[in-house]
């Protein structure tokens, strides 16, 4: 993570603030236990690289507050802001460019917002102190809540569903290996440096006889503390994770990012993958995004292409998305689990805590707290599902926080108050 102080002082001129708008449920099931800004991007998160574009500032965190106790960094605080010290509010989706920074820290006005499309990038005005803080949080969300600011077009690119990311996620590698400090790999007997002026490698890495990194059509990070086993070829652009674990064999190809403590072994290409996942087995993971404590069983097999090459389309909420691509694997939620020889259709939407087997497709949407085989399913039990949750985490010397099975407890109610909703 960025570390950037998130305490404010009086002589800061300027105090600066992440905020979730609208488009945050399209990221579900990613979001149930973090915020959009924490959703992994390249070699770091979307939060992250609006950061390195306002480098040696504090930030806050806008977002649900469901999610709070979870957030790796401390959530909003309007207290000790005093009156005409100017706010800055930016929108955890944008794709934060120095062109696009640079016009937002330049424009001076009483109160600014910058849109694209109808999206508010960003928002600047200055803090009045009979202003509440809630009135704040609603007012950096929606053009709407502006009818007397100054509006700002700019050039802008937002991402709307998790895909995008994926999608990106080739420049997204790149954008993030010229802005971070390189660590020049160092020759090692039997491991293959293809273009290594494009390779960083970190602290305490093992890389073993017949590994290759090729960074000839994009580059590799390598984060500290990684291993790398016998004969895995990484294919650049390509992220591995602090404390990751590459498996025997495996292939790793490009716009790939890995996260920290994951154990990744078989075929994986263009894929992002959150914290403390698994896919240690053979088996393909296509275009597709992993939330954490994520478990593929052996041969499991995400198709991201349909065989008349149409555009996937892709079940959000109660609408089906036409992608505008003709690759998307699977998004799957945290602590969910496949067993082995399951087979994921293209654009198929797993929730948290559903547990898949059987060797038939699976059906291209399984909620949350799902058990079952092929199209036969069953509520998982919250107890059990808790306790497995909590055995996996134990595993990782993670323990499960009482806010953390609260939250799991809270998105059952929902989960099981929606299905009854809609008569099933």
């Amino acid at each position: 993570m960025a570390k950037y102080p998130f305490r404010f002082f009086i002589s800061i001129v300027m105090y600066y603030f992440l905020f979730e708008d609208y488009a945050v449920e399209n990221f579900l099931p990613l979001v149930h236990f973090r915020a959009v800004h924490e959703l992994r991007s390249g070699c770091s998160t979307l939060g992250e690289r609006i950061f390195s574009h306002f480098p040696h500032t504090p930030w806050g965190i806008i977002c649900r507050s469901a999610v709070r106790p979870f957030l790796q960094k401390e959530s909003e605080s309007f207290s000790g802001i005093k009156p005409s010290k100017e706010l800055l509010f930016v929108n955890s989706r944008v794709i934060m460019t120095r062109e696009l920074a640079s016009i937002i820290q330049k424009e001076k006005g009483e109160k600014i917002i910058f849109v694209c499309d109808g999206n508010v990038a960003a928002a600047k005005f200055h803090f009045h102190e009979k202003a509440s803080s809630s009135k704040k949080q609603s007012a950096s969300r929606n053009k709407s809540q502006f009818p007397d600011a100054t509006e700002v077009k700019v050039d802008a690119k937002f991402f709307l569903y998790p895909w995008e990311i994926i999608h990106y996620n080739h420049q997204a590698i790149e954008d993030d290996f010229k802005r971070l400090t390189k660590r020049k790999p160092q020759k090692i007997a039997g491991v293959h440096f293809i273009n290594s002026a494009s390779i960083s490698v970190g602290k305490n890495c093992t890389m073993k006889p017949g590994v290759v990194l090729d960074a000839e059509k994009g580059s590799i990070v390598i984060g500290n503390n990684v291993t790398i086993m016998p004969n895995a070829v990484i294919i650049g652009p390509a992220f591995l994770g602090n404390n990751s674990l590459i498996k025997v064999g495996a292939k790793i190809y490009g716009g790939t990012s890995i996260g920290e403590w994951c154990k990744i072994g078989g075929e994986v290409e263009a894929s992002v993958i959150q914290s403390y996942s698994n896919k240690q087995h053979d088996g393909f993971l296509g275009h597709s995004f992993l939330g954490s404590w994520v478990n593929l069983g052996a041969d499991t097999n995400t198709s991201d292409l349909k065989n008349n090459y149409s555009n996937v389309r892709v079940q959000i909420g109660k609408k089906e998305i036409d992608s505008g691509s003709q690759f998307v694997g699977s998004i799957i939620g945290d602590h969910s689990k496949t067993g082995i020889n399951v087979m994921l259709n293209t654009g198929t939407v797993i929730g948290i805590s559903s547990n898949i087997f059987g060797a038939d497709f699976s059906p291209k949407v399984v909620g949350n707290f799902s058990w079952g085989n092929g199209n036969t399913f069953q509520p998982y039990d919250i107890e059990k599902a808790i306790e497995t949750a909590r055995v996996v985490m134990q595993r990782r010397n993670v323990e499960m926080s009482d806010a953390y099975e609260k939250r799991m407890r809270q998105i059952f109610l929902e989960t099981t108050r929606n299905k009854k909703n809609r008569g099933q």
